[in-house]
Formats: C-alpha cells, sequence, structure tokens
C-alpha cells in the first residue's frame, strides 16, 4: 500500500479535497479576486441607504448631504412659520368701517351693484379674505424660489467646505498606499492646528515608524539566518562528500555517510524552504508582463529528468496567457507545484500541467496528478507548513520537508491571486492556481 503523502510537502506533499485559500485581503489596486466559497460579506458602494446614488457615498458627499439638508429643513421651518404669522397679521387687521349714502349705488370690478350697507360690508369682507390668500401665495412662491436658489448654493458650499476639511484625509490616504506599495519611509507629517484629523496623522505616522524598523529587523534577521544557517550544512556536506570519496573506507562507514549526507540535504531544503518562505509573503510590488506557460515550460524542463527517474509521465498542455508578476517567483510556483505531483505520485502515474486564459482577465495554472488517495478532512490543513497526512513517513529526505505548497500559497497571496486544490476520482489532486493579468 503506497504511503500517504506529507501535507505541504517540499516542496510538498499533495493533497485532496475541496481546500480552497483565499487571498490575503489586498489592496483596491490589486483586485484580487474572492475565493470560491467564500460567504464573508463585504461592503459594496450603493448598498444600503445610498443605493440609490449612481456615485460612491464618500464621507465628503455624506457631509454635503448632511450640510445642505440641515440648511434646507431650517428654511422650510422658517417659511412655515413666517407664512403662519403674516397670515395671522392679515387675518387680524380690518378695513376702516365704510357706510353706504343715502340713494348711492356701488358696482364692484366684477360687476355687482350694491345698493346697501350689509352687502357692502360682506363684499369688503369677501374682497380682503380674496387679496390676503391672493397675497400669501405669491409669498409662498417667492419663498420657495428663492428657498431653492438659496439650498443649490447651500449644497455647493457644504461640498466645498467638506472638500477642505477633508483634505488633511485625503493626504493621509495618500500616503497609506504609497506606504502599502513599498516605501515604508514615507511619513504624512500633516500640518496644521493640533486637532484631531492632527492627532490621527501623528498616530499613523508613529504606527508606520514601528512598522519601518519592525521589517528592517525582519530583513536582517534573514539575511543572517540565510547565512548562518546555511554555512555549517555546507560544510557538513563537504566534510561527507569528502569521506565518501575515500576508497578505504569501509561499508558500515560508507552507508553512515550516505544516511547523514541524506539528512543534511534535507535539512538544507528545509533552511532554504524556510527563507523562501519568509522572503515570499511580502506583497509583489514590481510587476511585470510574465508569459506563464513559458513560466511553465521552464519548471517542466528542470523536473523532467526526475520524472523519467520516477517512472512519471509528464503531459504538457500549455496555452499563451500573460499575467502581472515576479516570473521567478511564478517559476516556483510551477516547480513546486510539479515537484509535489511527481514525488508523491505511484509508477506508471501521469502529470498533466496546463495554462489557460481563465473568466475575469486572470491567467490559470492546473497541476493535476495520479496517486494515492488522500483523506478528505486532511485537506483542510494541506497549505499549512510541516503538516502531513496521518501515516505519513517523516524521515525520508527525498521527498521534502513539508513547506512546498505553504510557499505556493505564500507566493500565489503575494500576488494577489487565489489556490484551490480538489481530490482526483481515484487518487491524486487537482491544484488550481489564479494569477491577475496585466
Amino acid at each position: 500500500m503506497t504511503t500517504p503523502p506529507p501535507v505541504g510537502g517540499a516542496p510538498g506533499a499533495p493533497a485532496g479535497g475541496p481546500g480552497h485559500v483565499p487571498p490575503r485581503p489586498a489592496r483596491p489596486q490589486l483586485g484580487a479576486s474572492s475565493a470560491p466559497g467564500n460567504t464573508a460579506q463585504h461592503y459594496h458602494p450603493g448598498d444600503g441607504l445610498f443605493a440609490w446614488l449612481s456615485l460612491r457615498p464618500t464621507v465628503r458627499i455624506r457631509l454635503t448631504l448632511l450640510y445642505g439638508g440641515m440648511f434646507l429643513m431650517a428654511g422650510v421651518v422658517l417659511l412655515l412659520l413666517m407664512y403662519y404669522f403674516v397670515r395671522e397679521a392679515m387675518q387680524s387687521g380690518t378695513l376702516p368701517a365704510l357706510r353706504l349714502g343715502q340713494g348711492v349705488t356701488i358696482t364692484t370690478p366684477d360687476g355687482q351693484v350694491i345698493t346697501t350697507q350689509g352687502e357692502l360690508t360682506r363684499w369688503l369682507d369677501h374682497y380682503q379674505d380674496l387679496e390676503a390668500d391672493r397675497s400669501l401665495n405669491t409669498l409662498l412662491r417667492k419663498a420657495l424660489t428663492a428657498l431653492i436658489c438659496l439650498a443649490v448654493i447651500a449644497f455647493a458650499a457644504g461640498y466645498a467646505m467638506a472638500g477642505r476639511v477633508l483634505r488633511p484625509l485625503g493626504r493621509i490616504t495618500r500616503t497609506a498606499r504609497e506606504v502599502a506599495g513599498s516605501d515604508l519611509h514615507r511619513r504624512i507629517q500633516l500640518d496644521g492646528p493640533d486637532d484631531e484629523l492632527k492627532e490621527l496623522a501623528d498616530t499613523f505616522d508613529d504606527m508606520l515608524d514601528r512598522l519601518d524598523r519592525s521589517f528592517d529587523s525582519q530583513r536582517r534577521f534573514v539575511a543572517n539566518a540565510s547565512h548562518e544557517l546555511r554555512t555549517p550544512l555546507a560544510i557538513n556536506r563537504t566534510l561527507l562528500e569528502v569521506q565518501l570519496s575515500d576508497p578505504a573506507a569501509s561499508p558500515d562507514l560508507q552507508q553512515l555517510g550516505k544516511t547523514l549526507l541524506a539528512t543534511n540535504e534535507r535539512s538544507e531544503q528545509l533552511v532554504e524552504g524556510l527563507l523562501l518562505l519568509a522572503r515570499s509573503d511580502n506583497e509583489i510590488t514590481d510587476r511585470r508582463p510574465v508569459e506563464l506557460s513559458e513560466v511553465a515550460l521552464r519548471a517542466l524542463e528542470q523536473l523532467r529528468p526526475e520524472a523519467v527517474t520516477r517512472e512519471v509521465e509528464l503531459r504538457p498542455e500549455l496555452n499563451p496567457v500573460t499575467v502581472s508578476g515576479n516570473g521567478v517567483l511564478l517559476e516556483r510556483i510551477a516547480l513546486n507545484l510539479l515537484q509535489n505531483a511527481v514525488r508523491y505520485n505511484a509508477p506508471d502515474g501521469w502529470v498533466e500541467i496546463s495554462t489557460a486564459p481563465a473568466p475575469g482577465g486572470v491567467g490559470e495554472l492546473i497541476v493535476t496528478n495520479t496517486g494515492p488517495v488522500v483523506p478528505g478532512y486532511e485537506m483542510e490543513h494541506i497549505f499549512e507548513p510541516f503538516r502531513r497526512v496521518k501515516g505519513a513517513d517523516r524521515t525520508r529526505s527525498d521527498k521534502g520537508v513539508g513547506l512546498g505548497l505553504s510557499i505556493v500559497r505564500s507566493v500565489v497571496r503575494a500576488h494577489g491571486g487565489t489556490i484551490e486544490a480538489t481530490p482526483r476520482h481515484g487518487g491524486g489532486l487537482t491544484i488550481r492556481v489564479r494569477i491577475p493579468g496585466p
């Protein structure tokens, strides 16, 4: 019975199951797609209260609506109060008492002939009410027109004021994007009054100082570790090879030397994998167009001798597709996946590798292989470092150190892409990598 492969072997053991690793949350400029099956809720401009707006509901727009809305509400209340008070004043006012002389008749503008005092009084009251309503309606129309014009001016002034107030936030945002891009040495250094915005900018600068020191310390540690860990291992390898080349060495000593040399080789692979994993976990900022099929072809040529030795057939199907990223790291993705597929395969098995465009303007790299069946409950952890499937041999050094798939995931995340692994019926895996295009 074939021993199940180690999980994430190195360069990594294959593993099956619908395990899907989402990309690291990316900046908007990267546009990384969410992983399939991700149930996390995301905010989209236009959700909720501002769904009717075609514009993105920025803070500036919301402040403009707040300023203009408050002005409009105050104007409506003032207009209603003015209308009420003017109406009360008109209704309380009376015309002087007029008396109709004996034998006198009055013809009104509407042609009515008034001959009695009662008719005159009723006509005057009706005329007073009619003129009051006409005057109030004219006042209301003109006041509403003026209110609308002033509201437009208020919204425009509110938009300008909001932009001026939020200008420091725009500066903070631009600096944050530049820092997130590559330059951790940039600072906001906001001038102006000592208000909440300046306090926010100063706090952000302090945070950048700590991050800068932390990253510098990490880079120095990786550089020192690279030297301190590689040197003794290289010396050990040289000493063992010299001893093994001695024809006078006994068979037992030869066997011991070969065992120690294999152990030393495994330690070297572990150190290289850890250092690469530490370096590749950062965002790729220097992106260039890379032909994914050429990257896969180079990795394929490197693995061809090992595939022949292990009696594994390679089946390439490489279609042209251009992605955006670092060619060396993308080649590492293809190489690790192919090593994973070849080393954890069965004699007379096969490995298929294909590249093709995928929907959404991304390039897709797919590696499918035969091999042992991996338990479904292990699929959740296949991309974690040093994970092994239950029953896998941890002492063998010819299959890697359990970092291959972890490195692949780290590099894919750094490119803003996605990776997922699914089991193949009958054993083996299908690993699908998607990298954004240029």
